[in-house]
């Protein structure tokens, strides 16, 4: 593997281009937290401004704390500070919003947007499938620490269909697109196709004047493709 053309192990050449925020900070507590960005910038040769890392986290009211007197919340806005320090190329983000509330969150995720738009490219590593299905360009999942799956979410998802739900009152028709019945004259549709048999659906209840109960289209997610994995874990 290499890293900008060298060694992952040659640290001179490759950690001044590179932000890493740790699942866990391992930040001297009687620090404080301008003292905790100033030491990163140091140690990885960056040029920046403490003021410019706070704002992006709105820690800057906090620049006189000490790490020790920080929220868990607040830490892991200080990982991040410090990780996109000098805005390198290539950051790492190891689960980066656990602890964070939605406004936090939600700020997190425009500053690494906004780093993106500026050229870096960002590794993240996370549970939350979704976030992953939102933002990232490919995607990689991991099984029981095996590499099984790699691609765009589009290429991810579309091995396996999309699910549309409903129940229909008693004696409607039968449904128009194949389907699988449940309890309480329930029906499950499974698609590749999610649009065009919603479409069929739909006209063929309107056309018959038909309440489609508890109507649920939902389009295949990371979560199904990981749970597919750990149902069979022969899935390549």
């Amino acid at each position: 593997m290499r890293i900008f053309g060298k060694s992952p192990t040659d640290r001179r050449a490759v950690r001044p281009r590179m932000g890493i925020m740790l699942q866990e900070s391992g930040f001297s507590p009687d620090l404080t937290v301008s003292e905790s960005v100033r030491l990163i910038g140091r140690l990885t040769q960056r040029s920046d401004t403490v003021e410019r890392v706070l704002g992006i986290v709105d820690l800057t009211g906090k620049a006189d704390t000490r790490v020790s007197q920080l929220s868990g919340g607040e830490k892991r806005r200080l990982d991040f500070a410090t990780a996109v320090y000098g805005r390198p190329e290539l950051i790492f983000l190891d689960e980066p919003t656990t602890g964070l509330d939605i406004q936090s969150r939600d700020a997190l995720w425009d500053a690494v947007e906004q780093l993106r738009a500026d050229g870096s490219t960002v590794v993240l590593t996370t549970h939350y499938l979704e976030e992953a299905q939102q933002r990232a360009d490919r995607i990689g999942l991991m099984h029981r620490g095996t590499l099984r799956r790699e691609g765009t979410v589009s290429e991810l998802t579309r091995t396996l269909p999309a699910s549309i739900t409903f129940s229909l009152p008693p004696n409607a028709p039968e449904p128009p697109v194949r389907s699988a019945r449940m309890p309480d004259r329930a029906y499950l549709i499974e698609t590749f196709d999610l649009q065009a048999d919603l479409k069929k659906l739909l006209d063929w209840a309107d056309f018959h004047a038909v309440e489609l109960v508890g109507l649920s289209a939902a389009p295949t997610r990371l979560d199904d493709v990981f749970r597919a994995l750990d149902a069979d874990p022969t899935l390549a």
